[in-house]
């Protein structure tokens, strides 16, 4: 049983979302993006149109599945799967409501939408397994990865891991 003494209170969104969330272009094979949210665990991904990176709608593990029943599953792409629009919460929404209006609106994700420069882009996220980890943890060590105090990567640092990866899947290939 979790000792609650152990726990910071986290009473809002912005306490345990995750800041930073999987995309993907329209063009994405289905496949590709399945295989990917498999590996990561992600629940779901937001889809960016080409242009100008606006976020369009949401692929998740609910459209998958509701694919997978058409014969041409195997060749679809994002775009042809995806659900127009991103559900979205603002940060300072209590965490009951949160499940509550997941559970009203039947999805397991919601987006904290950012816009600058007239592009509207996905900042952070909420799932199922957000609350769920929530619920089973045992002390705030159980959720240093979450909310708007995780600690994280600097954005520079991340392109730098990024690249070096790349660099050596790439070396890998060759050999």
């Amino acid at each position: 049983m979790p000792d609650e003494s152990n726990l910071t209170p986290r009473k809002l969104v912005r306490d345990l979302m995750t800041v930073g969330v999987p995309t993907c272009p329209p063009t994405t094979p289905l496949v590709d993006l399945t295989r990917l949210m498999l590996e990561k665990n992600w629940e779901a991904v937001v889809v960016l149109d080409g242009d100008e990176g606006h976020a369009i709608g949401v692929v998740s593990q609910a459209e998958i599945v509701k694919a997978y029943e058409r014969a041409e599953a195997r060749t679809l792409t994002a775009e042809q799967v995806m659900h127009e629009g991103v559900p979205q919460i603002p940060p300072d929404v209590p965490l009951t409501v949160a499940a509550q209006m997941m559970l009203d609106q039947n999805v397991r994700a919601f987006f904290l939408m950012h816009n600058a420069a007239g592009v509207t882009y996905p900042a952070a996220m909420i799932t199922y397994r957000h609350i769920l980890r929530h619920l089973a943890a045992q002390s705030d060590d159980d959720l240093k990865d979450m909310g708007i105090a995780a600690a994280r990567q600097a954005p520079l640092e991340q392109f730098i891991a990024r690249r070096d990866a790349a660099k050596k899947a790439a070396d890998n290939r060759k050999k």
